[in-house]
């Protein structure tokens, strides 16, 4: 198969997923669009050169995330101004209101904390495979991983004390 056909085939089977994953680590869904497409368009331009391509999508995962860092690093006189808009796209199903808090409570965490625990806990990736995804030792990923927690059960209060429970 050529690689722009392996390419249509990685984006139809994972552009929602990681959409979402941009979402859930920038906490705006315009943000999440750009960081994706960027992250897409740097697969693409990296496919040719790639000799193993049968890892494609955690391979993309790592890119999401290290874009979505590389972007919280810029000046932020450069990037336009977000504003506290309600969330898009409010669900009625049960519990749907709870996840919104949590989003958004999350983007309070810091982004190196925020990247440790999509992959954790939205991905379920291991301790061994999130360091590897964010280059860095899994030490390192305990550390964030708690201390964006304790942000994060911080920001929500104590009407959000099963999560005490469930991590």
């Amino acid at each position: 198969m050529n690689w722009e056909a392996e390419f249509t085939d990685c984006f139809d089977r994972c552009a929602d997923s990681m959409r979402f994953t941009a979402y859930l680590l920038c906490g705006n869904w315009h943000e999440a669009e750009d960081v994706m497409q960027s992250a897409f368009l740097k697969l693409y331009l990296a496919g040719p050169k790639l000799s193993d391509r049968s890892g494609l999508e955690p391979y993309l995962r790592q890119i999401i995330v290290r874009t979505f860092l590389a972007e919280r690093r810029k000046v932020r006189w450069r990037r336009e101004k977000l504003t506290d808009a309600p969330p898009e796209g409010l669900s009625s199903a049960a519990g749907a209101e709870d996840r919104l808090v949590v989003w958004q409570a999350l983007t309070a965490v810091p982004a190196r904390q925020r990247a440790v625990l999509v992959l954790r806990f939205w991905h379920d990736l291991s301790v061994e495979e999130t360091a590897a995804a964010l280059s860095c030792s899994t030490g390192t990923v305990k550390s964030q991983s708690s201390k964006g927690l304790e942000t994060l059960r911080r920001k929500l209060g104590p009407e959000f004390d099963q999560l005490r429970l469930e991590v």
